[in-house]
């Protein structure tokens, strides 16, 4: 637990690991829970004097392809920069819009597990698949019959 706002504004980092286990809501969307994401968390103020999280994590993680439904290892790569604000109301329709900026409220104990918990599965792929994988075989060698194949034999009968 972090005071974000003293954290950004004192220029603060935080540096570690966590194990994949100890995420749940992420462990949900994996295939296994072992491996971990390493982080660095760094506080600072930006040239308009507001204060911002940076925070970086990387990782492999176990999902399941959404082709074939084997494993896939999926390199994590997240930088993201985290403007505070005092509270969302604060942020105008300008400010909203701009995709460009990401915001958090400040938060005088922020949990930094459940932040890059977020971030995480906010970079996941909404579609988790193999470059190049075939589909799963569920008849394995049989050949394909068309649902018109009875009528065609019925047709011929006289």
């Amino acid at each position: 637990m972090i005071d974000s706002k003293v954290f950004a504004r004192e220029g603060r980092v935080l540096e570690g690991s966590l194990d994949l286990a100890a995420l749940p809501r992420l462990a949900d969307l994996l295939l296994a829970r072992e491996g971990q994401l390493v982080y660095r968390l760094e506080g600072r103020v930006s040239t308009d004097n507001k204060p911002q999280l940076w925070l970086v994590v990387s990782g492999l993680l176990p999902l399941g392809c959404q082709r074939c439904l084997e494993r896939v290892d999926h390199e994590l790569e997240v930088d993201s920069l985290l403007e505070l604000i005092d509270d969302e109301a604060d942020l105008t329709q300008d400010d909203l819009e701009d995709d460009s900026r990401d915001f958090i409220v400040a938060d005088k104990s922020l949990d930094v597990a459940a932040l890059i918990e977020d971030e995480v599965i906010l970079a996941l792929p909404a579609v988790p698949q193999h470059l190049d994988c075939a589909l799963p075989e569920g008849g394995q060698g049989n050949a394909k019959v068309s649902p018109f194949s009875a009528l065609a034999a019925l047709k011929k009968t006289p």
